[in-house]
């Protein structure tokens, strides 16, 4: 009867100590682990993103919705994020971004964009130069030359990956200038030069815009303006040249992108149209991989 007794309690006693590891290795909030961690677990559900408001950022977030995944996209800048992917790159680990082309990281590291199979990130992307209303009249010679400002992917990544190899920016968009006398001719041709006129160019922060407004900026100097330079977020920018506290802007993503930005500020704004066409936003994740569709984001 003791010896039973005895038993019984040693079988008791060993279920608590089990019970106890148990509860011990799952703390309140912490997510259960998982047998064969699925892509998500081992990013901890995040998308890397850049500075909140941006229209990639935007855009992730309703794709997020439209796939119904359970991730966040962080936000941070445009430099933590290409960061965040040269560390990620270098360790074979998998990463998501919020990514953009033209962009000097499509010429320096081996990267895809994921398929988007519902179409949430619309159809291919143009970037605009978008003037404030009545820049015709006041300064027609800088009109036109921002009208015919054209360039292509190739010339802006060339651009954008000298500068980010630490290169001053305007020193490289001389370079460039220097180098390209037909492209730029054709953007200056059937212009007078002016005698120091101020023109005010914003811009954000991302490299295509410090390649493209560095260029035309040089272009427009070399015309005989003032150019003052300001670099603000993407609202601001937006808000200043519909004010006249900005000139002008190369810097527009449409129709997608900055389509709310180009809708709160018509009537006070001028689109002239693309200066780069081709641009492109998405998903982006390092072609080592394995995975090719925004779906298989859910996968092992």
């Amino acid at each position: 009867m003791i010896k039973n007794s005895w038993k019984r309690l040693s079988i008791v006693a060993f279920s608590l100590v089990a019970l106890t590891f148990v509860g011990c290795g799952n703390k309140s909030g912490d997510k259960a682990p998982k047998a064969g961690k699925t892509i998500g677990d081992k990013m901890d559900y995040k998308i890397t993103g850049i500075d909140a408001g941006s229209g990639v950022v935007q855009a992730s977030e309703q794709v997020v919705k439209d796939y119904k995944l359970d991730y966040t996209v962080q936000t941070s800048s445009g430099a933590a994020m290409t960061q965040a992917l040269a560390d990620a790159y270098k360790n074979k680990e998998p990463i998501v971004i919020t990514g953009w082309s033209p962009h000097w990281m499509f010429s320096k590291y081996d990267l895809k964009y994921l398929k988007d199979p519902k179409g949430s990130f619309g159809a291919a992307e143009h970037i605009d130069t978008v003037v404030h209303k009545g820049l015709k009249e006041s300064m027609p010679d800088a009109y036109k030359i921002l009208d015919q400002f054209v360039w292509t992917p190739k010339d802006s990544e060339s651009v954008m990956l000298k500068i980010n190899a630490g290169g001053d920016a305007k020193k490289i968009a001389r370079q460039w200038i220097t180098d390209n006398k037909d492209k730029v001719s054709k953007w200056t041709e059937g212009t007078k030069k002016a005698d120091g006129k101020e023109i005010k160019l914003a811009y954000v922060a991302w490299d295509t815009e410090i390649a493209s407004t560095n260029v035309i900026a040089l272009a427009l100097e070399d015309m005989g303006y003032k150019v003052r330079l300001t670099q603000v977020d993407a609202g601001p920018m937006w808000a200043a040249v519909a004010s006249g506290d900005a000139d002008a802007i190369v810097a527009a993503w449409l129709p997608k992108t900055h389509a709310k930005f180009m809708s709160d500020y018509k009537g006070k704004v001028e689109n002239l149209g693309p200066n780069l066409e081709g641009a492109k936003i998405g998903l982006v994740v390092p072609s080592y991989m394995k995975i090719d569709s925004i779906e298989d984001l859910t996968k092992k």
